[in-house]
């Protein structure tokens, strides 16, 4: 169930962060509207601009307690994609925290106050050297009086099994690929994983939902297999780290 969450439903909750914002030209795909990566790319934006708003991004995590947060599930219900140059609104907040996660909610509303998109992300914090996970209650992350969530649908557990003849394409990992954890970033799977569309199929339709997982670390030079299976209304893409195998990145799309 989805539930709208108007940017001033809960004002004065101290964790939820307002912001407007602008669809440049670096955010849109060949259709002119937000391209459904650099949505997620958004959404992860309005994230971590939220966990500097109280005090925990990943400069102050890296510099004062050695940690950093890892994006592990993301999944996002579309209503409508807003154009080039659009304005509009967005807010992120914590949902829920404990152990070593934290999970949070981001809604883009139009100027009309029409909804554009809700998200909920599964955030892990680890630390920078063992990569191990940390409770977030050790450096000081709150656990409680959070707002409402706006999407409390849970994350899947997808099952779909792919062989050989599902495979569609190889990708190796560039430097333009790496983030500042020095490991593929978390967009560039998902513009791995919308490789396997063509053009004029992402023009002809739009994107109802996306689920994603983060299953492993990848590196400058690792070649990657993605693969692809249709099932009823929803494609489910995987990407393997092709020199053993084992998973890295799961997607689950849904379009009109």
């Amino acid at each position: 169930m989805l539930k709208l969450l108007c940017m001033n439903k809960e004002p004065d909750n101290k964790f939820v962060y307002n912001a407007e914002r602008q669809v440049a030209s670096v955010y849109i795909d060949a259709s002119t509207k937000l391209g459904i990566a650099q949505a997620v790319s958004m959404i992860q934006d309005s994230v971590t601009e939220q966990f500097g708003y109280i005090g925990f991004d990943g400069i102050v995590c890296r510099q004062k307690y050695g940690t950093l947060w890892a994006f592990t599930k993301t999944r996002v219900r579309f209503a409508k994609r807003p154009s080039w140059r659009e304005q509009f609104d967005s807010a992120s907040f914590p949902v829920k925290a404990g152990g070593m996660r934290t999970y949070l909610n981001t809604v883009f509303t139009a100027k009309d106050g029409s909804l554009l998109l809700t998200a909920n992300q599964e955030a892990c914090l680890l630390n920078i050297e063992s990569r191990r996970p940390v409770p977030v209650a050790s450096i000081g992350y709150p656990t409680d009086g959070f707002p409402s969530p706006a999407m409390d649908e849970p994350f899947e557990k997808f099952s779909v099994e792919f062989n050989k003849e599902d495979k569609a394409y190889s990708q190796t990992v560039h430097s333009q690929h790496i983030d500042m954890s020095h490991h593929t970033n978390n967009i560039e799977y998902i513009k791995f994983a919308l490789n396997v569309f063509t053009e004029s199929f992402l023009l002809e339709k739009e994107p109802l939902l996306l689920e994603a997982h983060y299953t492993g670390e990848t590196h400058e030079n690792d070649v990657l297999d993605i693969y692809r299976k249709d099932v009823d209304s929803s494609s489910f893409i995987k990407i393997t780290e092709a020199s053993d195998g084992r998973s890295v990145f799961e997607m689950k799309i849904q379009f009109s």
